[in-house]
This record gives C-alpha cells, sequence and structure tokens, in this order.
C-alpha cells in the first residue's frame, strides 16, 4: 500500500469512529441500562438482550440507561402485563431531570380482564406536559412482543408501533413553541403502581391477587447522538451524513406512511388534547393550531 492510500485510509477510518462515536448502535440491556429500582423484582438476561420487571405489593422496577441522547431512533419490544392488569403502568420514555425537563412517552395503561389497554403518548418541554394522544391497541399486547420506537430529530418526534406511524409532534420553535432540542433524554422504562388514577381515573384498583405482575422487554437499540452537554446541540443537529437523522428523508412521514397513520388514528385514537376543548377552556395549547402532520 502507498503513502497516499494509507492516508486515505487512515483518514476514513478517523471519520468512521468520529461518527460512530455518536452513534450509540450496542444498546443491550447489559451494556447500556442500569437497574435504578427494585433491584429484586428485575432481571436482565445473561446474554444483556432480556428484560423483565415485575410489580407486587413490596415494589415495582425500574431501568434507565447509562448515557443520554439527543435525537435518533430509539425502539424496543416490549409484552405487557397478561390477565388482570387494571391499575398497573408500563412506562417506555425519554427524559431529562430537573424541573424544566424535557420528556417523550410511551405509557401503557392496564386494565380489567377482557377489556384493552391504553396505549398513552405525551410530550413534556420546559417542564410542561398535557400533551396526551391515547390509543387502543389493534393487537393484544400481552400474547406477543411489539416494537414501540420513538424517533426524534431536529424536525419532528414521531411514535411508532411494529413500523406504523402513531402520532407526530413537529417543531414550530420558530413561532415560540417550545421543542425539546436542548437537553440530554436518558431512556427509562418501569412497571409500577399507579392505581389512584390509571384505570378509569383510579377506579379500579390492583388485585393483588393477580400479582406478581410481569413485563417484558427485548431488544433494545438506540441509534442516537450521545449527549455530551451543551456542545451537543449544535454538533447533534448539524445535518451531515453521520447525523443520518437530519437527512431530508426524515423531516417528514412518507406518503405511505400517512396513509397509515391515518388508518391508526381514523380506528383507534380515543383521546387527542388538541381536541379536548372544556380542558383548555377552549384555547388548546398553540401547536394544536399548526400542521400537525
Amino acid at each position: 500500500m502507498g503513502k497516499s492510500q494509507a492516508a486515505v485510509l487512515a483518514l476514513i477510518v478517523s471519520l468512521v469512529a468520529i461518527a460512530c462515536d455518536k452513534c450509540f448502535v450496542d444498546a443491550k440491556f447489559s451494556n447500556s441500562m442500569y437497574i435504578s429500582w427494585g433491584a429484586q423484582h428485575s432481571y436482565i438476561s445473561p446474554d444483556g438482550e432480556n428484560l423483565q420487571l415485575v410489580l407486587d405489593r413490596t415494589s415495582g422496577s425500574a431501568v434507565q440507561s447509562k448515557k443520554g441522547f439527543l435525537f435518533g431512533s430509539i425502539e424496543m419490544l416490549i409484552k405487557l402485563v397478561p390477565g388482570n392488569s387494571a391499575g398497573t403502568v408500563t412506562a417506555y420514555y425519554l427524559s431529562s431531570t430537573g424541573a424544566k425537563h424535557d420528556e417523550i412517552d410511551f405509557e401503557f395503561l392496564g386494565n380489567t380482564t377482557g377489556h384493552p389497554y391504553i396505549i398513552n403518548t405525551n410530550v413534556y418541554t420546559r417542564g410542561i406536559g398535557s400533551r396526551e394522544q391515547q390509543f387502543y391497541p389493534w393487537f393484544d399486547p400481552t400474547t406477543d412482543f411489539h416494537n414501540y420506537t420513538i424517533h426524534w430529530n431536529p424536525s419532528a418526534i414521531v411514535w411508532f408501533i411494529d413500523g406504523l406511524p402513531i402520532r407526530v409532534f413537529r417543531n414550530y420553535e420558530s413561532v415560540r413553541i417550545p421543542y425539546p432540542n436542548k437537553q440530554g433524554l436518558r431512556v427509562y422504562s418501569s412497571l409500577w403502581n399507579a392505581d389512584n388514577w390509571a384505570t378509569r381515573g383510579g377506579l379500579e384498583k390492583i388485585n393483588w391477587k393477580s400479582a406478581p405482575f410481569i413485563a417484558r422487554f427485548r431488544r433494545f437499540r438506540a441509534r442516537t447522538c450521545k449527549w455530551n452537554g451543551p456542545t451537543s446541540i449544535n454538533q447533534c443537529a448539524f445535518r451531515s451524513p453521520a447525523n443520518w437523522w437530519t437527512s431530508p428523508v426524515y423531516n417528514k412521514l412518507s406518503h405511505g406512511q400517512m396513509g397509515q397513520m391515518k388508518w391508526v388514528r381514523d380506528n383507534y385514537l380515543i383521546y387527542d388534547y388538541c381536541k379536548d376543548t372544556m380542558r383548555f377552556r377552549g384555547r388548546t395549547p398553540p401547536e394544536c393550531s399548526k400542521q400537525q402532520f
């Protein structure tokens, strides 16, 4: 190999290393997450690919990622608590910390046997949430694993279930609507007792005779930009091949994806904060008057 070829090869290796430093691909539970609550109720398999969270009368359980992220794609396969799951909540979300935290949520609200789970999605910006959209699943989420993905870039957040988009939250920062793009968010999963509100507003309580309640997780993957402090705000948003999430193809849904989302929302959307005028006394949040998709 000549000197010029060696120099080119070295440059390529260097560029790949720089790009991959921002990509958190090796995201097994064992490598990337730690048990943050209820250690005696949590289990990570020896291969690092499977997680089990347990809730009983004594405790729930939770894990969180070791690192924070800013933009990218985070996915998890989840099998929810079977049977009578009323009062339980299985959560899978991204969040920063502090009073003005940002957060992007999937929450699975348990129900009595024979009634469907409720899939709750929400966004917090600068500590303010109240942006819930809720769905019934079009499948039984307790009999098999299903893929729940959060795709987050400088233009929009998209929630996916098994590859189908169900919701979009667009960046309207240009008109002073806050958007989560200036804080690193860690990934969290938990199983906990929320029977004061989770099922029919707290009317349905947990039946502890059905305990322990078990939620199972598999194949956590995070193809993201690592959060390294304030310098990441520009680095992770900079449009480049390494920051694949900034590609124009991810700025909006394709025609086919729009059709998929319309099918989900026409048939399975059960609550949309933008349509709850009574809650906001006739003045819904400002993003509700903007193009949603």
